[in-house]
């Protein structure tokens, strides 16, 4: 009998990999025992072996001398995906790296299970770019390149939101419309389904480039980078008067994707000249050192904590910078943070009404939101369904396995 494709949900923040098994779903321990795997890399400057996952980031916060990559899924379809750049002790492609996560990926789903993978079926967002055909064919023939070259024979895709519909029927009930809600941490997707007993009928999906990236990137920009020197002046180099610090590096420092690409002598430069020029020199001296260390990723951590403390039952959390400087931190009020995120809330909302209208069911006539990805779990998301679909009932689905226990059973039947 022939091996069933392996399910792989490869995800901006995070990747898991699955089976259908004896009627149910068998997560893959591709993870120190966890069934999923934190989407990143650390490579060794010395040229030592690339680290994954939980690995990658103990090496960074450790501060092992290398370069963190993380959420490499948002260069598929952008010419930066096949740009060489200095990683480790070679010249790399981002394309070669997302290959060599997914070749390490398959050896350890083969070594778990004692199986061989030929085949994958693989989650892909709705669109991988909101709005733009040529980009998001582009994204998924990328990735489509790097499943091949890591070993596979073939790879077929199937929308994440619909995967996750699959594993979630009969949540809340087995009649009438539904909506899934999947907000990972690049993109933000949506299924309408009607389910009618045992048949299960997707109607229509939609999908954003939005997700907890993009969540993180907004409360760094509005709490963190304003320590940094950002909003802040610089007096002119000739003539009096004042401009305003360029707001370009704040705010690649901003977007996981584009943190490695920042530690250039061009970008160092450019960043001891900000200072030399500030009013608040203080600020800018920050951004210098914070460059020079290359604790961009270690920012990004401390922001994505101080999300998670801020979307708790509190309300408001801190973002810890100690590691720049002596008791440095910058609160997290439910106020700034709804405001920093207000824009995100209603282009979800926005999102979702596109969805039902694709399909065309009114809000009202939804009895179902199923939330499912990990940036599902901030109150924004539930807040905005609940606006637009006031009828509905709200469940979670499990928030991290959803999708790739969808993929399983799909891969199950091919």
């Amino acid at each position: 009998m022939q091996t069933p494709p392996l399910a792989i949900d490869f995800g901006t923040s995070n990747t898991a990999a699955a089976l259908a098994w004896e009627g149910g779903v068998y997560h893959i321990p591709i993870e120190r025992g966890a069934p999923t795997l934190p989407t990143a890399v650390f490579f060794p400057a010395d040229g030592g072996t690339m680290r994954l996952g939980a690995a990658a980031a103990d090496a960074l916060v450790a501060g092992e001398e290398g370069r963190y990559m993380a959420a490499m899924k948002r260069v598929l379809g952008l010419p930066l995906l096949s740009e060489m750049r200095w990683i480790g002790d070679r010249r790399r492609s981002l394309e070669q790296i997302v290959t060599a996560f997914l070749s390490e990926l398959r050896g350890r789903a083969e070594a778990a299970t004692g199986m061989r993978f030929q085949r994958a079926l693989s989650g892909r967002p709705v669109h991988f770019h909101s709005r733009a055909p040529e980009l998001d064919a582009r994204a998924e023939a990328d990735l489509r390149a790097c499943y091949l070259a890591a070993g596979f024979e073939e790879v077929s895709f199937l929308a994440e939101p619909e995967a996750a519909a699959r594993a979630c029927r009969g949540k809340g009930g087995t009649a009438g419309a539904g909506l899934v809600v999947d907000i990972g941490g690049g993109t933000s997707d949506f299924t309408v389904f009607r389910e009618d007993g045992a048949d299960l009928g997707i109607l229509a999906s939609h999908g954003i480039r939005l997700g907890g990236t993009d969540f993180d990137q907004a409360l760094s920009l509005a709490h963190a980078m304003p320590l940094l020197g950002l909003g802040s002046s610089l007096r002119r180099e000739m003539g009096e008067g004042h401009v305003p610090v360029p707001a370009a590096p704040f705010v690649d420092l901003a977007t996981r994707d584009r943190i490695p690409f920042l530690y250039t002598p061009e970008t160092r430069r450019m960043a001891a000249g900000l200072a030399r020029l500030a009013v608040e020199p203080e600020r800018l001296d920050r951004l210098v050192e914070l460059i020079e260390l290359e604790r961009g990723h270690e920012l990004a951590f401390a922001v994505e904590r101080g999300k998670i403390a801020a979307n708790g039952a509190g309300g408001s959390g801190s973002i810890e910078m100690g590691f720049l400087e002596t008791g440095l931190s910058a609160p997290v009020s439910a106020a700034s943070f709804e405001a920093a995120l207000a824009d995100h809330r209603r282009e979800l909302r926005e999102a979702a009404a596109e969805a039902l209208a694709l399909a065309g069911v009114a809000p009202g006539e939804v009895g179902r939101v199923i939330l499912v990805g990990g940036s599902s779990l901030m109150g924004l998301v539930e807040a905005a369904l609940r606006e637009l679909c006031p009828r509905a009932a709200v469940f979670r689905g499990d928030a991290f396995t959803a999708v790739v226990d969808g993929l399983a059973l799909a891969a199950r039947d091919r």
